[in-house]
Parts: structure tokens; C-alpha cells; sequence
């Protein structure tokens, strides 16, 4: 049998997820290949992934020191480097063009035993699945932000995923310290389809004068014990990113996913959230509403 984590683990993209998910792997043990578009980005990424693993050794959550762990880590911009990777996962925005090119380049350099994920919110893994050869292969694996700290991932199954590929994944997440729960292919999965929903409705409820962000989140985290507010999760998720998942799913469920006025015009202004220092709080000014 296979070890759980791969050796060798790929992926594309180092952003906030990306590098999240790089740095699970790398503390479990496995070498890491990141991907980034450019000589810019990719010195961004790797400073992101090692601020991280800085801040586990700091904590004693890992037992090797930064530099044997950063030995393993090999950040570059040309995914001529996954070829012998036994695990790539495609971890770039949800732009759905982007998306096809990057897992058809995956798919041409990678060998035919390597399993090839999605991290994507909320795009069919079906859909996505006709931009791979071998689509037996192929699966989502939704992490969730921030990834050293979330215990979730979705494993996400397509029309065409193996069972085996399934039970290898399940192995993979179980391996990282996390739970895995299985999703049959659906727009939005089940994280994001109620998530989303939940928080366009706290959005309306803004929009509509009921309550403040910051009431409104106070009522769910405290009557439902929610770790966090719908309003401060979507700052936490960049408006952006929400209006995008939220168009994409209105295109496929309906018009229950219908993005609120008050979305679009923020996302307009460039209130994006916390990455941008301003959405439903001020970050700049101690989490208080905007």
C-alpha cells in the first residue's frame, strides 16, 4: 500500500489557500513543489509559506526545524517541476478559464499514477474533470481557510472519479490531521451552497436595516454557536470571492443565490474585506462594523 501522504506533493497557485495547503503537506512530511505565475509572486509565496512554518515551529506544533522543513520546499514557476509528483492540486482563483488551463497543463507533465485535485468552492468537478486525461483520477479537494487551522476537507466526487482515487484521498486528509467527508459532485458542494446562502441572507439583512454586521453576527454565533459570524467569515473570504461563487451558483440553483445589491456596490468600491482592510468591518480600526 501507498503511504497516506504522498513524498512528493504539487500545488498550483500561492495564494492564501495555496500556501495553506503547502504548508500542511510540508509539515507532514512530504517535499512540496508550488507553482506561481511569476518571479514576483513566486517570491511572495514562498515568504508566505515560511511566515507559516516559522509560526509552527514558534509554537512547538512541529518537531523538525524550519530549515529541514524548508529543505523540502521548492517554489517556481514552471509546472515542468510536478512531473514525478505523486499529488497535484490546482489551488488558483475561481475564474473558470484559469482554472481549465492550469489542470490541462497539470495533467500534460504529471505521470499517470498521480492524482490531480481541485480546491474549488464551488465549480462542478465534473465539468472540471474534461480538462484531464485519465478523469478517474480526478477529484476536489476543498480546503478550508486558513488551512493550518481548519479541520475540514471536502473530497469532493465527479461523475467519472475512481472509488480507489476516493479512498487514497480520504487516506491523504486523514493523514494531514484532518477530517474528510465525501460529497457526490454538486454546484457549491455542501460548505459553500449553505455557507453562501446563509451569508447573502445576513447581507439582505444589512441591506434592509435589520440589525447591524455586528448584531447580526453576535445572534449566530451566540444562539448557534457558530465559530464565527456570516458577516465577518465573508470579510474573512473577500466579498470578491463571494460574489463570484454566489453568481456561479444563482447560474446553476437558481435565484435563491441571487447576489444582494449591497454585495455588488461594496465589491464595486473595493471593499473587499480584511484583505483590503474594509467589507461589513473596519480591520484597520479593531474588527468594529464599518
Amino acid at each position: 500500500m501507498e503511504p497516506d501522504v504522498p513524498a512528493h506533493v504539487g500545488v498550483v497557485g500561492g495564494g492564501r489557500m495555496g500556501s495553506g495547503i503547502a504548508h500542511a503537506f510540508l509539515v507532514c512530511g512530504s517535499s512540496m513543489t508550488l507553482i506561481e505565475a511569476d518571479a514576483a509572486r513566486v517570491a511572495a509565496a514562498r515568504n508566505g509559506v515560511m511566515r507559516a512554518i516559522r509560526g509552527s515551529v514558534a509554537r512547538g506544533a512541529v518537531a523538525e526545524s524550519e530549515e529541514t522543513i524548508a529543505a523540502r520546499l521548492t517554489v517556481v514557476a514552471d509546472v515542468a517541476a510536478l512531473a514525478d509528483a505523486g499529488l497535484v492540486i490546482e489551488a488558483v482563483p475561481e475564474i473558470a478559464g484559469l482554472k481549465h488551463s492550469v489542470l490541462q497543463a497539470i495533467s500534460e507533465v504529471v505521470g499517470p499514477s498521480a492524482i490531480i485535485a481541485s480546491n474549488t468552492s464551488s465549480m462542478s468537478i465534473s465539468e472540471l474533470a474534461g480538462c484531464v486525461t485519465l478523469p478517474e483520477r480526478f477529484l476536489g479537494l476543498h480546503f478550508f481557510n486558513p488551512v493550518p487551522a481548519s479541520t475540514l476537507v471536502e473530497v469532493v466526487v465527479g461523475r467519472g472519479t475512481a472509488p480507489a482515487t476516493v479512498d487514497r484521498a480520504r487516506r491523504i486528509v486523514t493523514a494531514l490531521g484532518k477530517t474528510a467527508v465525501t460529497i457526490n459532485d454538486s454546484p457549491g458542494f455542501a460548505s459553500s451552497r449553505l455557507g453562501v446562502l446563509l451569508g447573502l441572507e445576513a447581507i439582505r439583512m444589512v441591506e434592509e436595516g435589520v440589525a447591524t454586521p455586528q448584531d447580526i453576527d453576535a445572534a449566530m454565533v451566540l444562539g448557534y454557536k457558530h465559530p464565527i459570524g456570516p458577516l465577518k467569515l465573508t470579510d474573512l473570504v473577500g466579498l470578491d470571492v463571494r460574489l463570484g461563487i454566489a453568481d456561479y451558483l444563482a447560474a446553476k440553483l437558481g435565484d435563491r443565490f441571487a447576489p444582494p445589491r449591497l454585495l455588488r456596490e461594496k465589491v464595486a468600491r473595493g471593499e473587499l474585506g480584511r484583505k483590503t482592510g474594509h467589507g461589513f468591518y473596519d480591520w484597520n480600526a479593531g474588527n468594529g462594523p464599518t
